[in-house]
């Protein structure tokens, strides 16, 4: 069940693991992790905006422990924006993510999409972000405590970071609880089949978006993507269900778009999201 977990503050999910939630869970404010071993810690995402990793940094520093690592779960500028925060951690990401930080911000799209950052965009475009030092392509056995599994659904380029001793994971944006996912570039009928997985690794669940969670908030979330699977490209053919007091119900439009154009055999990025960005 989720719980009301304080946000803006490293909050104990386990022994030396932290969650770093931000209030809402709306476009560009998601999540991010602190775990602790021996020799320091491991970073699960950074956030986007100075005013979000600027905070979580100084969080991070009052540990009294290095950043070694930084685990990025995927490319979304949300989640690696403040990557520069920790300027000494390694960084580790999947190759499609490190891929994205090697290209040129889409910063017009960025402003349209999350125009209440527009401001702070600017001034991430100048800092830029930091590429991957490590690729990973398969299950990492990073530290005693810290395993990272590749996944797929929410992008061809997801990681899951387990911290299976305090029955934990951190399962980036493969988990949205009480916010409405965005499957734009994902398959929602593969990503409700990759929540089995994520359902089985633990007990505790941090989601990129949203309270934490477990196994109830996976099954609706599963349960959602399946509803846009279903609809058949009409969004107004989504049942009512837990989804119904979720936040961001307008990403509707573009989950169902994308399962109908994947189940034409279409690889494409949904007319919905284009206009979204922007573009449309």
């Amino acid at each position: 069940m989720a719980t009301a977990s304080p946000t803006l503050t490293l909050h104990p999910v386990g022994d030396g693991v932290y969650a770093w939630l931000q209030p809402g869970g709306e476009s560009g404010v998601s999540n991010a992790g602190v775990i602790v071993d021996d020799d320091g810690a491991t970073i699960v995402d950074t956030l986007m905006v100075r005013s979000q990793w600027e905070p979580f940094a100084a969080a991070v520093k009052e540990l009294g422990v290095p950043a070694r690592r930084i685990v990025l779960t995927h490319a979304h500028i949300d989640h690696v924006g403040g990557a520069k925060a920790f300027p000494h951690a390694s960084v580790c990401a999947s190759p499609m993510t490190s891929e994205v930080l090697d290209q040129t911000m889409p910063l017009d799209a960025y402003k349209a999409f999350m125009p209440a950052f527009e401001d702070e965009f600017d001034e991430l475009a100048e800092l830029g972000t930091r590429p991957a030092t490590h690729e990973i392509d398969d299950a990492a056995q990073l530290t005693p405590r810290v395993e990272v599994l590749p996944a797929s659904g929410h992008t061809d380029g997801d990681l899951v970071v387990l911290v299976a001793d305090a029955d934990v994971c951190f399962a980036g944006d493969l988990c949205f609880f009480g916010v409405t996912p965005l499957a734009f570039q994902g398959d929602p009928a593969k990503w409700a089949e990759m929540l089995d997985a994520v359902t089985d690794l633990a007990d505790t669940i941090v989601p990129g978006h949203g309270p934490v969670g477990g196994k109830a908030e996976i099954r609706d979330l599963q349960g959602y993507l399946r509803a846009c699977v279903a609809a058949r490209g009409d969004p107004a053919k989504i049942p009512s269900g837990p989804w119904d007091s979720w936040l961001e119900r307008d990403r509707d439009a573009i989950n169902v778009e994308r399962a109908a154009l994947l189940a034409e055999g279409r690889d494409e990025m949904p007319a919905s999201m284009m206009k979204a960005i922007g573009f449309g």
